[in-house]
């Protein structure tokens, strides 16, 4: 049965996983206040995080037309539309290429040669690296893949300075070492899942046990990574003070993951996780925000 076109344009939206991309911009927009200068005119970080979604957008579209089968296994990811066959596979490959051509495009002429040059990395990591050759083949896959979804920052940081910077290493950094007990806490709840699918994830193949220990062990390695940019000089204390918080709500959530051993344990965690990450960005932003203006007032 034919779709509406607002059906088809829905269909298109639901491809790239729209649901993800906030967490990719937002972990891009410190980077604009973060420069000595102060803060990016609000056009140009506007076209650049344009540019960054639509890599983005692009890399999700990808992984969901090699992943047909894997989603058409997975209950959490049956209802997509490639799975569902509410979109045909070629016109999703077709779709995600473009989307990569225009990602290439824009940030080329918002940040220059590097930017567009990175933002093709990010893409081609995230098919090729991630989705075709870690996810399939180990349990570790996440560690190493979760570069991609982490890149964010440096994208912003080479558009705006032609460089990375600590800035942009800094913001990376903390996406980088969230990302596992975020994605593991996820496949404790939906072991079954992935185990359908045949993926790899670390509680199948380690064991609840360890993953709980590991998933630990990142949100512990991840107070320090979050504190660098205040040690950096790069945010002040009202950021201190919020980063030190949100890592104690992680900290102690991640500890009630290995006490109960549930599942309604390890969705806590999964929600705790996404708080975490949007508090601790939220707080550079804010910090940011009310130095910027200070500054603006005394002078």
């Amino acid at each position: 049965m034919p779709h509406s076109a607002a059906e088809t344009v829905r269909n298109y939206i639901d491809l790239t996983k729209p649901r993800l991309l906030p967490l990719v911009l937002f972990s891009g927009l410190p980077i604009m206040g973060m420069a000595p200068s102060g803060w990016a005119p609000f056009s140009t970080a506007a076209l650049i995080m344009i540019g960054i979604a639509l890599a983005a957008a692009s890399a999700n579209t990808l992984n969901a037309y090699l992943e047909i089968d894997k989603d058409s296994l997975m209950e959490r990811t049956r209802g997509r539309p490639l799975p569902c066959g509410r979109i045909e596979p070629r016109h999703a490959l077709i779709f995600g290429i473009v989307l990569a051509l225009s990602s290439i495009a824009f940030l080329w002429a918002i940040g220059g040669m590097s930017a567009a040059a990175l933002g093709l990395a990010s893409i081609l990591f995230y098919v090729f690296v991630y989705t075709l050759w870690l996810k399939p083949r180990s349990a570790w896959n996440v560690v190493i893949g979760g570069a991609a979804g982490a890149v964010s920052p440096l994208i912003a940081d080479t558009a705006l300075h032609g460089a990375i910077g600590p800035a942009g290493l800094c913001v990376f950094a903390l996406v980088l070492f969230w990302q596992p007990p975020h994605v593991w806490a996820i496949a404790l709840y939906r072991k079954a899942d992935y185990e359908a699918a045949g993926i790899p994830m670390l509680p199948s193949v380690v064991g609840n046990g360890p993953t709980r220990w590991w998933m630990l062990v990142c949100t512990l390695l991840l107070v320090p990574v979050s504190l660098a940019p205040a040690l950096l000089g790069l945010v002040g204390n009202l950021y201190v003070v919020s980063a030190l918080a949100a890592n104690a709500w992680f900290v102690a959530s991640s500890i009630q993951v290995i006490r109960l051993k549930s599942e309604a344990a390890a969705r806590t965690m999964f929600r705790v996780s996404l708080g975490y990450l949007f508090a601790v960005l939220a707080a550079m932003l804010l910090d940011l925000a009310l130095a910027d203006l200070f500054w603006n007032v005394a002078s």
